[in-house]
């Protein structure tokens, strides 16, 4: 996993890389003019240098020049977007993200999140472990959609620490109308850069991408 002290230090090696590659170029720029200039200089008068060699190299010469303006601004465009990165990932870790996913629970309640079918005229909360093994099935009011899960099983014993999920399931006259994964707020510890989205880690090391969260707030 690549955290932001890392991720500073990749770029910082990538800024030095870009650095001394672009000194190499310029410097072979500046030999390059020397040369040009000592042989205009030192060519025999009585056969001087052929103006078709003279405008091939002065079209060398060009094309050395782009180069080294072009390294230039691949480089500062190289360290504008890792700065932008780096501040994207470091703003996410502290912060407290809802998602509908899997969740942490240690010991302290949890507040849930859910979304009942507009027609259900019952709904139930169930609460599975990492397995996916069901450990309760909560009967819960059709208009409410905010539970604190106090962290016991059906008999009403604590459970142990460790990653579980709820989802509400809605029903109509006894018919599964829908079942949906509740939502819940969990710390963010580490933001990460993947190849096509952020990838946040949370406490009790669950993954989810940044596309998936639909609220923050700041952590306590």
């Amino acid at each position: 996993m690549i955290n932001p002290t890392q991720a500073a230090q990749h770029a910082a090696q990538n800024q030095s890389a870009g650095k001394s590659q672009t000194s190499a170029v310029t410097s072979d720029f500046e030999t390059f003019l020397l040369m040009m200039t000592t042989q205009a200089q030192n060519q025999d008068p009585l056969e001087p240098m052929d103006s078709s060699d003279y405008a091939s190299q002065l079209a060398q010469f060009s094309m050395v020049e782009q180069q080294v303006k072009t390294n230039d601004l691949l480089s500062a465009l190289a360290t504008a977007m890792g700065n932008v990165n780096l501040d994207e990932l470091a703003s996410w870790v502290g912060m407290d993200v809802r998602s509908a996913s899997a969740f942490h629970f240690d010991d302290e309640p949890v507040t849930l999140f859910t979304e009942p079918n507009p027609k259900a005229d019952k709904t139930t909360l169930v609460i599975r472990d990492e397995e996916g093994t069901v450990i309760d099935r909560i009967t819960v009011p059709v208009a409410d959609t905010e539970f604190v899960w106090a962290g016991t099983d059906s008999a009403g014993n604590p459970l142990a620490s460790g990653t579980y999920s709820a989802t509400l399931e809605s029903y109509e006259n006894g018919k599964l109308l829908s079942e949906k994964l509740a939502s819940s707020y969990q710390r963010v510890i580490e933001a990460q850069a993947g190849d096509d989205a952020v990838v946040l880690t949370l406490e009790g090391g669950l993954e989810i991408l940044a596309t998936k969260v639909t609220a923050i707030r700041t952590g306590a």
